[in-house]
């Protein structure tokens, strides 16, 4: 199962009563969605970023949602040249699709180059 996680932290103080600013870690992945490998698309396509931190930016036109087939992530609608929040892509073979265009798909690749398990079921 995958939990959605954001790149965004709040520390908690020592009895302080006051929160630390946010904690950056390392910089997420971008794919980017995109109407410039054919009709709302995701690139790169299949992404190998299996285990990262990923965020979706949105440089089509209209708005898109991104969800993972077997429903554990959904970065909520991203606006037109907006970024999601950074998430924790699940491993190689996962797919996702946009639920809002359910024929534009996209998946996690198993090794650089390679392309993903067959993408079956209903956004296929």
């Amino acid at each position: 199962m995958c939990v959605l996680v954001s790149a965004w932290t709040c520390g908690g103080g020592t009895g302080s009563g006051s929160p630390t600013g946010p904690s950056q870690g390392p910089t997420p992945v971008t794919i980017t969605i995109t109407s410039n490998n054919g009709a709302q698309s995701f690139s790169p396509n299949p992404a190998s970023v299996g285990g990262q931190m990923v965020a979706f930016r949105n440089n089509d036109s209209i708005a898109h949602r991104v969800v993972l087939n077997d429903g554990s992530l959904d970065t909520g609608d991203i606006a037109p040249g907006s970024t999601s929040r950074a998430i924790l892509m699940p491993t190689a073979g996962t797919n996702y699709h946009c639920s809002v265009h359910p024929t534009m798909i996209g998946g996690v690749a198993p090794r650089a180059g390679e392309p993903p398990p067959p993408c079956t079921g209903d956004y296929c």
